[in-house]
């Protein structure tokens, strides 16, 4: 058995299989290839089968979601390394490799990143994880290459091998025991911010992660919910707060808590009158919502504290802030307000 499994979570996405299996099954020759089909109702398994005859297929009886899909798939395999590969991604030749060989060297690194770029927009990097995520002191993520929506084009600037906050799920490879005594993904979050929230458990657990860029891939990104969703916005802000309330230590959240809230009730005004209503809306139902979680959230939270070995600390200032009011669009500029 190859120690390394390149699972493919799917869900009606046989446009994508289609498209974008034969760069995984061709580039991935030391990993297995594995596609975890959530109940899809297109032809995505009759495709599977008639195509690719060979390949390891794990069925489930309804949607998990990505965090029950990807729990759900890896508790049946006894892969030392999974890579999480989302469906709308061409990797490239030896993709693998380098990523593995480095998690070798470094027993004390939990999960690491390619470098991903953008599909349709080759020359630059994908919103959904770029070089590398990071988290300012109050939860919001950015990304080197990625601020907001900015977008930069990739010139080897972040062509170093670098240590993160968070690794993107669209493309995760994670040491299979990490994962699984950290407790898997939230699978209350559905999908959005399940992957920075897990690895927030890592980092409490004392492991690291880091982007290898020599890796590289590209991200068709929206597949599933493209930005102009308000269900995307929805599921953003809720996972943000359960993200914020699980993992921070508890003397920072009886101030955090209380900024969010006013930080997000400026945003739900900002996305009501410039993008719809309907954002705006799906802001605050996602507090509502937050509050019915918080009986759940605060069993978890104990269970989040109980795996703390090392104090962390994210970047000391408001990404908010630094972006819409300082102008500091790029992760250079960030880190030399630091």
């Amino acid at each position: 058995m190859a120690k390394t499994a390149v699972v493919i979570l799917n869900y009606n996405g046989a446009h994508y299989l289609e498209q974008f299996l034969p760069s995984v099954t061709q580039h991935s020759t030391d990993a297995e290839v594995i596609v975890a089909d959530n109940a899809s109702t297109d032809d995505s398994i009759a495709f599977l089968k008639s195509n690719y005859p060979d390949l390891k297929i794990i069925q489930f009886e309804k949607n998990l979601g990505f965090t029950g899909g990807y729990n759900a798939a890896l508790d049946e395999l006894d892969h030392e390394y999974c890579v999480l590969l989302n469906s709308d991604i061409e990797v490239t030749p030896n993709w693998v490799k380098p990523v593995i060989d480095y998690m070798d060297s470094h027993p004390e690194v939990g999960a690491c990143q390619p470098k991903i770029l953008d599909f349709n927009d080759k020359l630059k990097f994908e919103y959904a994880g770029a070089a590398g995520g990071f988290l300012d002191f109050m939860g919001f993520p950015y990304c080197r290459g990625r601020v907001f929506d900015t977008l930069e084009e990739d010139q080897g600037q972040y062509d170093t091998i670098e240590q993160l906050d968070w690794a993107t799920g669209a493309c995760m490879f994670v040491r299979a025991t990490d994962f699984k005594k950290a407790g898997g993904f939230d699978i209350d979050f559905f999908a959005h911010m399940e992957e920075i929230d897990l690895c927030w458990r890592l980092r409490l657990m004392g492991k690291s992660l880091f982007c290898i860029p020599e890796s590289k891939v590209y991200h068709v990104g929206g597949g599933t919910l493209n930005k102009l969703n308000p269900r995307k916005t929805y599921l953003n802000f809720r996972n943000n707060l359960s993200l914020l309330f699980k993992n921070e230590n508890a003397l920072n959240l009886i101030w955090k808590f209380p900024f969010k809230c006013m930080l997000d009730m400026a945003a739900a005004l900002k996305l009501g009158l410039g993008q719809s209503w309907g954002h705006g809306w799906a802001v605050l139902r996602a507090h509502f919502d937050f509050l019915l979680l918080l009986p759940k959230n605060f069993t978890k939270r104990k269970q989040v504290q109980a795996l703390r070995r090392k104090a962390i600390r994210n970047s000391p200032f408001l990404l908010p802030y630094q972006y819409f009011i300082k102008g500091r669009t790029t992760y250079v500029d960030l880190q030399q307000k630091q």
